[in-house]
């Protein structure tokens, strides 16, 4: 049996490989689904603030701003009461919409780089530790 590892050793390193393999595929999915949340947020955000600049010219504002008000979340309250001047009331919550959306999404990246720093850290003792159950 010269050059090929004996039996335990090689299934130890067959389950450390597939660790390996596994804890970067499940970093990677989690990053995959969490990191385009606040774009999606904010598309949304924008369409429901798109339809209440429609509502606010239509024969009845204040009900049909109140039926799109849990579309609207935190940006229904520059619009309750409704303003004097609705269309500048949308395009100011529109900016101020974006600059919340681009902080929630420096925030996401900071914690997905500190998810993937942790898992990193985590992986590398657990390779560690398979590494010296191989030995004994």
């Amino acid at each position: 049996m010269s050059g090929s590892a004996p039996p335990n050793n090689r299934y130890t390193m067959m389950g450390f490989l597939a660790m390996c393999f596994a804890i970067v595929g499940l970093v990677g999915l989690f990053a995959n689904f969490a990191s385009p949340l606040p774009l999606y947020r904010e598309i949304a955000r924008n369409q429901a603030l798109d339809d209440a600049l429609v509502a606010v010219h239509g024969p009845n504002p204040s009900v049909a701003l109140e039926e799109l008000k849990p579309r609207l979340d935190d940006s229904a309250a520059a619009l309750f009461p409704l303003p004097a001047d609705p269309d500048a009331a949308i395009a100011a919550e529109r900016v101020a919409m974006r600059k919340r959306f681009l902080a929630e999404a420096a925030g996401t990246a900071s914690r997905m780089q500190l998810m993937i720093a942790v898992v990193t850290v985590m992986a590398a003792v657990f390779g560690a530790a398979i590494m010296g159950f191989g030995r004994k």
